[in-house]
């Protein structure tokens, strides 16, 4: 069942919204329309792991400092952020650094490699309930954009076979070429809209990571949806979603 966050006024909305009424919708991709965020949890947790052992960082890495740390953020910042947890500094460095390079840069490049190979290897499929979502608010002719921290959006979306549907994509690369702050930051889903040609206010958002919830609300998007696959219903809302639900087919009229 979705959770309905209160209006200011202690009112719950009898009916989930019909997003097509909304002049934009804007669609996170890890974890929102793909299960990437599975695979870039596998690559995390497994380059993290090999890096602690081999510099003696504890506590050891756990699931919660995906969620925590890195889930929504830019690759590089989401690296600095949790060495940090762990009073571990290291240089920034560059992104052009090896994968072998002991800097945030190269830190960073280590874990895509490990994701791309199981992107290459295994593939990608779409949620079936986000589909169902693409081809309703497609039908009503609503415009939808992609809003993704991650570098490899591009490539998941065309493994998934989503590239077509849309005509705005903001993901880590233009981020990091332009100079828009990472999630939480409002700066790419503001962004986003603007090149979509929206308000957001007059505008949804669609996140399954706490800091994205807090992207879109903090850029006054006038619906900001939270998709619970693992970071908890009751997080998403304190972020400042105004619902949330477990599949995006329940929003399909």
């Amino acid at each position: 069942m979705p959770l309905i966050r209160p209006s200011p006024g202690g009112s719950v909305p009898d009916a989930l919204p019909d997003l097509s009424t909304y002049d934009g919708v804007l669609f996170d991709l890890d974890g929102v329309l793909t299960p990437t965020a599975e695979v870039h949890m596998h690559a995390w947790k497994t380059m993290f792991e090999e890096l602690f052992t081999a510099w003696d960082i504890t506590p050891p890495y756990t699931e919660r400092d995906y969620f925590e740390y890195l889930d929504g953020k830019k690759r590089y910042d989401g690296v600095a952020s949790l060495l940090r947890s762990r009073d571990v500094e290291v240089p920034w460095g560059d992104p052009s650094d090896p994968p072998t390079a002991d800097t945030v840069c190269g830190i960073g490049n280590r874990k895509n490699v490990v994701f791309s190979g199981v992107l290459r290897s295994e593939g990608i499929t779409a949620y079936p309930g986000s589909v169902r979502l693409l081809d309703a608010l497609q039908a009503a002719g609503t415009p939808i954009a992609v809003v993704s921290s991650s570098k490899n959006a591009t490539e998941v979306l065309q493994v998934a076979g989503l590239t077509d549907r849309f005509p705005v994509v903001m993901d880590g690369v233009i981020a990091e070429r332009d100079h828009l702050s990472s999630k939480p930051a409002p700066d790419v889903f503001v962004e986003a809209a603007r090149l979509l040609g929206v308000e957001p206010a007059r505008a949804a958002a669609i996140e399954d990571a706490i800091s994205g919830v807090m992207s879109a609300a903090a850029g006054g998007f006038g619906l900001v949806i939270g998709v619970d696959r693992g970071v908890g219903a009751d997080e998403l809302l304190k972020a400042g979603a105004h619902l949330v639900v477990t599949d995006l087919g329940e929003l399909v009229p």
